[in-house]
């Protein structure tokens, strides 16, 4: 099974990169961010908490994405893998992960980090904040607020990951296609390895 955790920072291009992913490697997308999104849409309990902490540009807990993350996993026991994207976030989210995934008899194949500087990654998110309609890539504060997060408490997974061996980065700046081509190499050659 080809497990990747797809890192990097709000706007580094997580969501474009999974898809093209996705198609080539014939993985199952877990979005962290869209399931949170799924419940909030559809008003539950948990969709609730998560849009005032959301909204707040706070995390929601980990007990609560681990637990949604378990449900996909096991929904989609006879994939070929699992592309995680936006998760996980901290390094006990990723002790998490990993403990979640052995229970289910796999692991983590590599993470792979998209590289972006943080006014990169302000420009990005003002520009879809025009379009997405989420409240959260419309105000520069909150945006920012993000970004200093993910530094602050998501950069330590990378040296989680590197710990372990699994850990590549790629540059997140320039075409989309290149950027593609970049994540392909490292998939293959770990591929090649395995």
């Amino acid at each position: 099974m080809l497990n990747i955790v797809l890192f990097g920072p709000p706007g580094a291009g997580k969501g474009t990169q999974s898809q093209k992913l996705i198609e080539k490697y014939n993985l199952v997308h877990l979005s962290t961010g869209d399931l949170l999104r799924s419940e909030i849409a559809a008003g539950t309990k948990l969709g609730l908490e998560a849009k005032q902490l959301m909204d707040k540009g706070i995390l929601v807990p980990d007990e609560v994405v681990i637990g949604m993350i378990d449900t996909k996993v096991k929904q989609h026991r006879s994939a070929g893998g699992f592309i995680f994207d936006g998760f996980p976030r901290t390094v006990p989210q990723a002790q998490g992960l990993d403990k979640l995934l052995q229970d289910n008899e796999t692991e983590i194949s590599c993470m792979i980090a998209l590289k972006v500087d943080d006014e990169e990654l302000t420009k990005r998110l003002l520009l879809r904040g025009k379009t997405s309609g989420r409240p959260d890539d419309q105000n520069e504060y909150l945006i920012r607020k993000r970004v200093q997060e993910y530094n602050t408490k998501t950069a330590p997974v990378a040296d989680y990951y590197a710990g372990q061996g699994k850990f590549y980065a790629v540059d997140g700046i320039g075409d989309v296609e290149y950027i593609f081509k970049q994540l392909c190499q490292q998939i293959d050659a770990l591929k090649e390895k395995n």
